[in-house]
């Protein structure tokens, strides 16, 4: 496999604007999560940014960014455009898609979604689910997962914001980072949103209803999502140098 590791970002944020260039502890968000990717040394690091603050920003660090459509609808359309532009010819075969605001990601879980994605068109993460308060939060996503015998790695059956599967055993939260092939990628961002997707609001429900497998590894945690002053707050507790 040869890996790249693309970040979304743009400044468009409901709850938090800007945030990709929030300060944490003296350095912009968007920059931590580079931190983090370059430190994982699977493949190149570039940030497929929304606008040229991004890419001015990145660059000043020393990192590489490409300047998307600010009006992609998803971070995987806008993976997919840089990509096109990063490598037309297609050296790289696995594209690694690592949100904007994750800044606390332990390096260890680009790792273990790239080692899952042998046989699959795509893998993703999931944890168990600790806090009784998530199991029945719609904002937590929940993976839905056919385990093999020894739990660590499993194929997903359905991502859900609703509580399941019901009866006795653990929950899995799912968390939002992905590992496609190149075909498999290119294949997504040229579907149609689903039924279930538009119903669930969760994108990777498209993959599934298009018979695309995803493949899951379990980890140990879920990492802090920047979505909230009370969230940057928190990163800059938890990131103190």
């Amino acid at each position: 496999m040869n890996p790249i590791l693309l970040i979304p970002a743009r400044m468009a944020s409901t709850r938090l604007p800007g945030k990709v260039l929030a300060d944490i502890s003296g350095r912009a968000m968007i920059l931590r999560v580079w931190d983090r990717a370059m430190a994982a040394g699977l493949g190149p690091v570039v940030v497929a940014a929304g606008e040229p603050e991004i890419v001015a920003a990145v660059e000043a660090a020393g990192g590489q960014a490409v300047l998307t459509d600010p009006d992609l609808p998803s971070g995987s359309d806008r993976i997919f455009a840089a990509l096109k532009v990063l490598d037309p010819d297609g050296r790289h075969d696995v594209v690694v898609n690592l949100q904007g605001d994750l800044p606390a990601l332990e390096v260890a879980a680009l790792g273990a979604v790239v080692a899952a994605l042998p046989g699959a068109d795509i893998a993703t993460l999931a944890a168990e689910i600790t806090d009784p308060a998530e199991r029945d939060n719609p904002a937590v996503v929940k993976a839905v997962v056919a385990w093999e015998p020894d739990g660590k790695k499993g194929r997903a059956l359905y991502f859900t914001r609703s509580t399941a599967p019901s009866g006795e055993g653990p929950l899995f939260h799912h968390v939002g980072l992905y590992a496609y092939t190149r075909q498999a990628l290119a294949r997504f961002v040229c579907l149609p949103p689903s039924a279930l997707e538009k119903r669930e609001k969760l994108e990777q429900l498209r993959a599934l209803e298009a018979n695309m497998s995803i493949a899951v590894a379990r980890v140990d945690s879920v990492p802090l999502s920047v979505d909230t002053p009370a969230d940057l707050a928190k990163a800059n507790r938890l990131l103190k140098t």
